[in-house]
């Protein structure tokens, strides 16, 4: 891969407009941020020449790796054919792609095009409401979330995520949404063991609509695993079991694979994993591999018919969206899921899941570890202050082993901004096209680098 070309300035021109015109994401104020300049596979090169392996495909979305000169040339053909066309009409990569993604779906789905996750949940709430309003049920308008859960950063979507530090100082939200526990077998919120308890848990979204009252509730939203807000893995039958009350109750399900989908999971989406059949998908980050904006609501075909039934005044959906649908994103998403498809990176990622399982295991007996939890490629590091207490990491703890990961050359991440004392899981979602020596360098760099905190402090685990 050829560099890219770089204008003659240097790096502390380049630091003082960032300081001056730039406002990063979701972060403290960085006088001093890492520039990233070129990527290639599961690499990146920072403005210093310095090379990381970006153990978090940059937000858990690179799934076929960094410098894809297939996609960029697909982008490129599409933008010299047409550019944009409004799906007021139609156009040619959005039905492909709406196709594929049904066979990626294997199920029966209708695809409505937006921009981000976010956007994608908010087009999901908008449908559910709607559906029950013209099904002769318009009290049905609330939705049920789970604490710890991320949906995105709109106030719609914002309200269905359960992290208190990311809604804090923003609300009110929009309303109609609640919360349930989590599926939190480490920290069971209901006193209950590991594969010796009642699914309390699933059960918890049986009692929330009981006591919501059916005919105010709508829709459920999760994801199959709760990601980014620290990597939650249910037991085995809990999505089912949520599918079954909310199929009992006429509430939608509606799930969230903005992660877990497109092979993160060890399969196409990560609801494959359960036996789930969600009412509607929401889906962006690894459809087109981030190489351009884009994301999906996949509904299930009869709920998008009940929108086209002529006998009902104004069946229509009124959403729009500007810059849903994209072609360019469009012909972008078919380039990447071809290479998904070629390269067999679906069961790449369940193979790098494996690894991880299996040579990582010296981690769990390392005093700050408090449970290890994987799904698919993508892993979370529970940290604690002893496994005895289980008391949570501080965060100058959880940040020296990031930190120890960046100076050997591996970029992790944390489930920073979500619950109050509770930003202690470390986070690992490699690229699905990682070679075999680079999950080899991401499992030697994590082992190191525990190794050096424990040696320390005098606990050698090696």
């Amino acid at each position: 891969m050829n560099e890219p070309a770089m204008d003659a300035i240097s790096k502390e021109d380049l630091l003082d407009k960032d300081r001056k015109y730039v406002w990063h994401h979701i972060t403290p104020h960085n006088d001093n941020p890492m520039v990233v300049v070129s990527g290639e596979g599961s690499w990146i090169k920072d403005v210093d020449g310095n090379r990381y392996l970006d153990g978090m495909s940059g937000l858990w979305c690179v799934n076929v790796g960094h410098g894809r000169e297939e996609i960029a040339e697909a982008a490129a053909k599409q933008m010299k054919t047409i550019a944009y066309s409004t799906l007021i009409q139609s156009h040619v990569p959005a039905i492909k792609l709406a196709e594929k993604l049904n066979e990626w779906l294997e199920g029966e789905y209708r695809v409505f095009f937006s921009n981000s996750g976010s956007d994608a949940n908010e087009v999901a709430f908008k449908i559910a409401r709607q559906y029950h309003h013209q099904n002769g049920k318009p009290s049905k308008h609330k939705f049920i979330s789970r604490h710890r859960a991320y949906h995105g950063s709109s106030l719609g979507s914002l309200g269905a995520t359960g992290q208190a530090q990311r809604k804090l100082k923003y609300e009110p939200l929009a309303a109609g949404f609640t919360h349930v526990p989590p599926p939190y077998c480490y920290r069971c919120p209901f006193g209950q063991q590991e594969g010796a308890c009642r699914m309390q848990c699933a059960e918890a979204f049986e009692d929330a609509i009981t006591w919501e009252g059916a005919d105010s509730v709508a829709g459920v939203i999760m994801e199959p695993v709760i990601t980014g807000g620290g990597m939650l893995v249910p037991p085995d039958g809990y999505m089912k079991r949520v599918q079954e009350i909310c199929n009992k109750h006429d509430v939608l399900l509606i799930v969230d694979e903005v992660i877990c989908g497109f092979g993160r999971s060890g399969r196409k989406f990560g609801h494959h994993n359960f036996g789930a059949k969600p009412d509607i998908v929401t889906m962006a980050k690894g459809m087109t591999s981030a190489y351009s904006p884009l994301s999906a609501t996949a509904v299930s075909a009869w709920l998008y018919d009940s929108f086209k039934d002529t006998s009902k005044a104004d069946s229509h959906l009124r959403h729009v969206n500007t810059f849903g649908g994209n072609p360019v994103s469009c012909a972008v998403a078919l380039a990447n899921l071809a290479i998904l498809e070629r390269e067999e990176l679906v069961s790449r990622s369940a193979w790098i899941g494996e690894q991880f399982r299996e040579r990582l295991q010296p981690l769990a007996a390392h005093p700050h570890v408090g449970d290890i939890r994987h799904f698919g490629s993508a892993l979370g590091i529970e940290l604690v202050e002893d496994k005895q207490s289980k008391r949570p990491a501080e965060a100058s703890l959880v940040a020296s082993y990031i930190a120890s990961c960046k100076r050997l050359g591996l970029i992790i991440g944390k489930n920073g901004d979500t619950v109050p004392g509770f930003a202690n899981v470390l986070t690992i979602s490699p690229p699905l096209s990682s070679t075999d020596e680079d999950v080899a360098f991401i499992v030697d760099t994590l082992l190191e680098a525990f190794s050096i905190r424990a040696e320390d402090e005098g606990k050698v685990i090696a």
